[in-house]
């Protein structure tokens, strides 16, 4: 394996060059693990994915997890007595209730995907929207333009616009009736239409 044969190449350059990942030298307690790898590592990633329902990440995770713990407590694991299957199976077990928990203790993650389809407002698209009303809002007459910006544009009442411009309400609504269909025929021209 690569970790044996890093460990010999350090070893060969001295003992200031020893790996510092290692917390423990090579021997028996790593041929437990690779023994109890090689032996339990399938069952075991089969068991954990069917609890796990078919996340095979999180199998591959948990086994590997299940692995250190056995590595750390080699000691206690007296393959003598019997199976070690069982240990291994209660704390991969134990290992997936642990991540299931922590995940209800924390508050969900929110998938951005929904996020994505929602459409973004275009700037330029507004921008030249204003710029067609304005240009068209320039082929009115100076009368029609400034009823038009105080009654939809600064949202004055009538008689408001009426009292601000200096002119009978009754000339508010005609100079807006006609100067909306003026504007109407402005921005048709510019390829507007409703």
């Amino acid at each position: 394996m690569g970790v044996r044969k890093d460990a010999a190449v350090a070893d060969e350059r001295g003992p200031r060059a020893r790996p510092r990942l290692s917390p423990r030298p090579s021997g028996p307690d790593e041929e437990l693990v690779r023994a109890l790898y090689r032996e339990h590592a399938g069952p075991l990633f089969a068991y954990v994915l069917r609890l796990v329902a078919g996340d095979r990440q999180r199998a591959e995770d948990v086994v590997q997890e299940t692995l250190i713990r056995a590595w750390k407590n080699a000691g206690r694991l007296d393959r003598a007595a019997g199976s070690v299957r069982p240990w291994l199976v209660t704390v991969a077990r134990r290992i997936v209730i642990d991540h299931h928990r922590s995940r209800q203790a924390r508050p969900q993650e929110v998938d951005p995907s929904p996020l994505e389809a929602v459409p973004a407002e275009d700037e330029i698209d507004r921008a030249l929207w204003l710029m067609t009303l304005s240009d068209a809002l320039d082929d009115l007459t100076p009368a029609h333009r400034e009823v038009l910006v105080e009654t939809y544009f600064k949202g004055r009442t009538v008689n408001e616009a009426a009292e601000t411009l200096g002119i009978p309400s009754g000339t508010v609504r005609s100079r807006v009736f006609y100067a909306l269909r003026s504007m109407k025929l402005a921005l048709e021209e510019r390829g507007v239409t409703a």
